[in-house]
């Protein structure tokens, strides 16, 4: 999941975060720049609890899967764990050892958190209103499906009579 983010470029010629609601300023319109950078919303959450390197075991370890010699002949698959609550990760999604490292940390920072926060970690509750919405997209999807049958069936009624 990720997002944009607007930068704008204020009164002393550097670009800022612009912040939805306030107004863009610029120093003239003809000179008004604005750039985009993808953000991944998952790490903008500050809120998770933070994951101290003592704690934590890395291993590297050979990957497995399609990708033949490359995947099987390289330790770039990453398994990181964090030894206070035992919790293990695993993490082979690219072929680059250091951004593995990276994405196992993250995935592992959100395990912690929903292991020691609960029903009241941020993780918990996007999973949970992420679930509620694709509920209401399959219930607003059957719903129409059966107003579909139901003006079929009225056509077909009509036609006969």
């Amino acid at each position: 999941m990720s997002s944009s983010v607007i930068y704008c470029l204020s009164n002393l010629l550097s670009w800022k975060p612009w912040i939805p609601g306030k107004q863009l300023q610029f120093l003239k319109p003809w000179t008004a720049g604005i750039l985009t950078q993808r953000v991944l919303t998952k790490d903008s959450s500050s809120e998770l609890l933070e994951l101290n390197e003592k704690e934590l075991d890395e291993q590297f370890v050979r990957g497995h899967g399609p990708g033949g010699q490359a995947t099987n002949k390289t330790n770039n698959c990453v398994v990181l764990k964090h030894v206070p609550s035992g919790i293990v990760v695993k993490c082979h999604q690219t072929r680059s050892m250091e951004v593995n490292r990276i994405r196992a940390r993250r995935i592992l920072r959100g395990k912690v958190d929903l292991f020691y926060k609960g029903e009241s970690s941020d993780i918990f509750k996007q999973k949970e209103e992420s679930e509620r919405k694709k509920q209401e997209k399959r219930k607003k999807a059957k719903d129409n499906l059966e107003k579909k049958k139901h003006f079929k069936e009225i056509q077909n009624s009509e036609i006969k009579d």
